[in-house]
């Protein structure tokens, strides 16, 4: 299934509403003894408030025709006892349907956000995260209401009906019937109303996660708009699709009106129609006047339930889309899973090698080849390899095979001499881990942030990272470690956010780190500094670098040239500059921003070799 783009779906048939609602009863299970208590409870309050008619009907013939006042009080106590009973039964009601929403809601959210972040990044690639986030507020919270309140309600005034049917019949089967025979047009309303109002809901819920997704990325955003001044042109567009909701909504609103339309006018026509037939009756002697009461105080009992029917119906309706568009994240395959029986690496050594790795992309034409079309590189324990090649030659997607962010189509990962498919994804990712040139902070402390991947960590390990990373920025801000980067960690700047990021990377003490050109933010000076750290760190581990400067090339043992989908050199990178004529057309145009020698000036501390690369030697 598709995920949607400007309030549009393409699904398979959608199943009926009960049968899309009763998705939700495994989620709905553990809560729903409580909510058939609620049921019952205010079943219980309808029928005493359809028995109150049946005291009255014997009042009116008794006492009051025959003028014994005396006899009057036990009926009013009844009713007064039946009063009490309807409210107590109400509030009862409520008392048992207020947590098992709640509950339900929070279970359905946790299973939805486990589900995200189990599903591959291809998932991730194709939804917009506003329509995600719908999901897992706005959906769940119409749902919620539901079975605490529509569903409860629905169950209850549909018996309220069957029954306040029976009593009118049972009072007069002519009256009764013709009660029952003017309600057969709403019925019928209620199933055009259903196939409109569910196509309409359905695009109302797509358009507010479109419009959640627009309000997301103007505010991650907002300081490009800013810049751009293109803020008039962000709100232009952002005003066009309210307009659409909006429009959508009136739509709705329509909808609802027209059965509001017949949901009043059938009853009081039908009102009517039986006082013409009821008094008639009564003149004529068939029906006394206790019964013409009671006829008509149960048919305005049963008013409120035939009257909320459209607007329980409505909420139904919006319900069975919101279970819908919860389904269709939770029924997403996962392609990338644990296997059935996973292997361990009893000793790792961190050898890591890439046998034949294809790879493409779900989307991708047939008629293209594949991004990684056969991928040969071994790399040995320890070893520092830098990964070289033009842009969109395919070099972070090779690095993100690593960890299985992406599945390769054919060939294998190899760590340890086990295919990292047999493993499981947890024990894979505390062997490889990745520093990203788009570095993401969490709202989290710096300590979190730096320690997320291996949490068990200590405050030498932190202090480590952050040395290697050259990051004792942090201990300049308010709190230190403990400060709270905020949101993404746009507080920072972009050098420090990669450089935490890397801290991060380190921290977690991997066999293996990938990194995608993690020091592309940061200034000359620093860059060396990292680099000098790094050879501690890279002694020892093994490490796949992308790299996009000659400084980071530097840093490597060896050079995998990648062209055209595949690895065609591997050497030093001396070697490669002597004998690869791309090698040196690729290095040409690595972008190095480091100023000439005569301008910068080199700190004594930093070694000659790196010294070398921030010159940009490439001969």
């Amino acid at each position: 299934m598709s995920a949607p783009r400007n309030g549009t779906t393409t699904a398979p048939a959608r199943p009926g509403t009960f049968a899309a609602i009763l998705r939700v009863y495994p989620y709905a299970k553990v809560a729903m003894p409580r909510v058939y208590l609620g049921m019952v409870s205010a079943l219980v309050a309808g029928l005493v408030a359809l028995l109150i008619p049946q005291v009255l009907a014997r009042l009116v013939d008794g006492p009051l025709q025959d003028g014994d006042s005396s006899r009057i009080w036990g009926p009013v106590a009844i009713v007064l006892g039946l009063g009490v009973l309807e409210a107590a039964m109400i509030w009862l009601r409520r008392w048992f349907v207020l947590q098992p929403g709640t509950h339900i809601e929070a279970r359905m959210r946790n299973g939805l956000y486990a589900q995200l972040q189990d599903l591959p990044v291809t998932f991730h690639d194709r939804w917009p995260s506003g329509q995600l986030l719908s999901r897992a507020m706005s959906d769940l919270n119409i749902i919620r209401r539901w079975i605490s309140f529509g569903l409860v309600l629905l169950v209850v005034h549909l018996l309220m009906i069957v029954v306040g049917f029976a009593f009118l019949i049972s009072i007069n089967w002519m009256l009764g019937l013709l009660f029952v025979v003017c309600s057969v047009p709403l019925w019928i309303y209620g199933y055009v109303f259903e196939q409109k109002y569910s196509i309409v809901s359905r695009r109302s819920q797509d358009q507010s996660g479109d419009l959640a997704t627009a309000v997301e990325e103007s505010v991650h955003g907002i300081r490009v708009l800013k810049a751009f001044g293109r803020g008039k042109y962000a709100l232009k567009n952002f005003a066009s699709q309210a307009e659409d909701l909006r429009g959508t909504e009136i739509e709705k609103a329509r909808a609802i009106a027209g059965i509001w339309l017949w949901l009043l006018l059938v009853p009081d026509v039908t009102f009517a129609l039986c006082l013409l037939g009821g008094v008639w009756l009564a003149a004529d002697g068939q029906l006394s006047v206790g019964e013409l009461v009671a006829f008509f105080a149960t048919a305005t009992v049963l008013r409120f339930p035939v009257e909320s029917i459209g607007y329980l119906l409505s909420m139904t309706f919006d319900a069975r889309t919101a279970a819908d568009r919860f389904f269709e994240v939770m029924d997403e395959e996962n392609t990338i899973t644990d296997p059935a029986d996973p292997k361990t690496i009893a000793s790792p050594r961190g050898r890591l090698v890439f046998e034949g790795a294809h790879f493409r992309y779900p989307d991708s034409p047939a008629t293209h080849t594949d991004l990684l079309d056969g991928i040969d590189l071994e790399l040995e324990p320890g070893e520092t390899m830098a990964l070289v090649g033009l842009t969109g030659s395919g070099k972070s997607t090779l690095t993100a095979l690593t960890t299985r962010l992406y599945d390769v189509t054919a060939g294998a990962v190899i760590l340890d001499g086990v295919d990292i498919r047999d493993l499981t994804r947890f024990d894979l990712r505390r062997h490889i881990a990745m520093a990203f040139e788009d570095a993401t902070l969490f709202s989290a402390s710096v300590r979190d942030n730096v320690l997320l991947g291996r949490p068990e960590g200590t405050d030498e390990d932190l202090a480590e990272a952050l040395d290697i990373a050259q990051a004792a920025f942090v201990h300049q801000l308010p709190n230190g470690v403990d400060t709270m980067v905020g949101e993404e960690g746009m507080s920072l700047s972009g050098g420090q956010r990669q450089r935490l990021a890397l801290a991060r990377a380190v921290a977690a003490k991997p066999d293996v780190l990938v990194l995608d050109d993690p020091l592309s933010a940061l200034d000359v000076d620093t860059e060396a500094l990292v680099e000098a750290a790094l050879r501690r760190v890279l002694a020892s581990t093994t490490a796949l670098i992308v790299a996009h400067r000659p400084s980071t090339v530097m840093l490597a043992d060896r050079v995998a040239l990648l062209e055209n989908g595949r690895v065609t050199a591997v050497g030093r990178h001396s070697e490669l500059l002597r004998t690869n004529d791309h090698y040196r057309f690729v290095i040409s145009s690595l972008e190095d921003d480091d100023p000439p020698a005569d301008v910068a000036e080199v700190p004594d501390d930093i070694p000659d070799d790196i010294t070398d690369a921030r010159r940009g030697v490439t001969s």
